[in-house]
């Protein structure tokens, strides 16, 4: 179980913060709004929410900020998130910092030194996902891994494919390419070197995001 301080409670901070209740975590959401507060006592239990500002050290610490294995700062406003971040990784030690990514030109400005673990750019990641989509044919991503360095994909191996009938270890995969999963079927196999590729196989591999085009060309169609 992890305990959670998310600051702002707008769509994405008041549906984490559902989710994971759900999950079992101990969760407390900041919101400076009072009207956003209102309105999120409809859905979520009252103890776990705190009107105040996130960039307040005195919020923090009434929110038990002390006691947070992770603080995700999800305002709408950069300039606040990067605030909350270097507050709580610097000032108050949080282990874990998540800062939400509003303007993609400030990207640049949510690094270590500012106090973030973890980026969240939306823009980025869906920009990415359409332009691999209508790039790379056949292939689908699935997650994105560290900051979009890595790619968990699903392809579908057609009659044509130049991997169809071969072992997995005589294939060329590509550097930084693993092979986690074979679902054929109904079932989920877990994949070997001695495992033959099969037509109508759904491959999952975990792949290095600049391999990403050479692997869909390697299982796709000729």
């Amino acid at each position: 179980m992890r305990n959670v301080l998310i600051v702002g409670g707008g769509r994405i901070g008041s549906y984490l913060t559902g989710l994971l209740l759900e999950g079992g975590h101990e969760v407390t959401l900041v919101e400076l709004d009072g009207a956003c507060i209102e309105r999120l006592r409809r859905t979520l239990p009252h103890e776990v929410l705190v009107h105040g500002s996130g960039t307040d050290p005195e919020v923090l610490e009434r929110s038990s900020v002390h006691r947070a294995d992770t603080i995700v700062a999800v305002t709408n406003r950069d300039e606040t998130n990067l605030v909350v971040t270097s507050m709580a990784k610097f000032a108050f030690g949080v282990p874990r910092t998540i800062g939400r990514v509003n303007n993609p030109h400030n990207a640049w400005m949510y690094t270590a030194e500012m106090g973030v673990d973890v980026a969240l750019n939306q823009a980025d990641i869906i920009a990415h996902l359409v332009a691999e989509e209508m790039s790379l044919g056949e292939m689908t991503t699935l997650l994105k891994l560290r900051r979009g360095q890595f790619a968990l994909v699903e392809e579908q191996i057609p009659s044509g494919s130049a991997v169809a009938g071969k072992r997995i270890d005589e294939i060329p995969l590509p550097d930084d390419c693993v092979v986690v999963g074979i679902v054929r079927g109904d079932a989920l196999l877990s994949p070997s070197g001695a495992m033959h590729i099969e037509p109508g196989d759904e491959v999952l591999a975990v792949v290095r995001t600049d391999q990403q085009g050479r692997l869909a060309r390697l299982l796709g169609r000729p």
